[in-house]
């Protein structure tokens, strides 16, 4: 079987012996807090990958906190980690906001048989499956074939078009407050993108970290997007993670081809040129 969205608890233990599993656990609060938490527990077999040295370029001043790596820096990654086309990959943490990146990074190069445990780890932990603090195994490269991306990245000069002309729709995955400046302690501006609608990610998420069910997702979407296609779809957030949670929940409701700003809110405020808004989306 293949999964292309989410995967749940039991699924995976089922399937576990023919995947990829990757723990991409990372706090926005402490970065560093992600290699620790592994190294003291984790899902059986699992590997872990750093969200700023593994899943972002280096960052210039300019190009936001988590910049985007090329599409073959993402390639060899992943094959450096035993992916081949055959293999199904699965991303998990903790609060849900992390995986999505690699999820959206991996279907970006073309490698579609990719899911997030939905959940994540505590879904893993309630359903009785163990734990283990021992190092996910080492696997001989894989091979992944040159095909079609999955996933759209566009920049910030397309955005400013959009912005500009309301060509396409802005959604923003960050919080409320964040969104209409209220309350800024990461980047150095506050506001958002003119023109942009707000969707925090955390609403993807019923209480227990699942995401809701897709036709529940399906109709939030429909709603916020007032009769518009996904496709005019560019998703931001601060510095392009949480916005991957938005494109997988569009995804998994059957909205697709919503594209991504990787730079978003942090690369955005970098250039003093660059308009800002604040308050409550029109």
């Amino acid at each position: 079987m293949s999964w292309t969205t989410l995967i749940s608890a039991d699924e995976l233990a089922h399937a576990i012996d023919h995947c990829i599993v990757v723990d991409c656990r990372y706090d926005l609060a402490n970065p560093r807090a992600g290699a620790p938490a592994y190294a003291q527990a984790h899902i059986p077999g699992a590997l872990f990958i750093d969200m700023d040295t593994q899943l972002s370029a280096p960052k210039s001043g300019q190009n936001g906190r988590h910049p985007m790596p090329s599409s073959d820096a993402v390639r060899a990654l992943l094959q450096s980690i035993g992916l081949n086309d055959d293999t199904q990959l699965v991303v998990y943490d903790v609060g849900g906001m992390a995986s999505g990146r690699l999820w959206w990074m991996s279907r970006w190069i073309g490698h579609e048989r990719v899911a997030v445990l939905d959940g994540g780890l505590k879904a893993w932990e309630r359903a009785g499956f163990p734990l283990t603090a021992e190092t996910g195994p080492v696997r001989p490269a894989g091979r992944l074939s040159a095909r079609t991306a999955q996933s759209t990245l566009v920049d910030a000069d397309t955005v400013a078009k959009a912005s500009a002309s309301a060509s396409r729709v802005l959604i923003d995955a960050r919080a409320a407050d964040r969104y209409r400046g209220e309350n800024e302690t990461i980047d150095p501006v506050a506001g958002h993108i003119p023109g942009s609608l707000n969707r925090p990610w955390s609403l993807n998420l019923r209480e227990d970290g699942r995401f809701k069910p897709a036709p529940f997702l399906r109709a939030e979407f429909e709603a916020l997007l007032a009769g518009r296609n996904a496709s005019e779809v560019i998703n931001s957030c601060g510095s392009g993670v949480s916005a991957c949670h938005n494109i997988l929940a569009m995804t998994h409701a059957g909205l697709s081809g919503a594209a991504l700003y990787g730079g978003s809110w942090s690369e955005w405020v970098a250039d003093p040129d660059r308009p800002v808004a604040t308050g409550p989306q029109a």
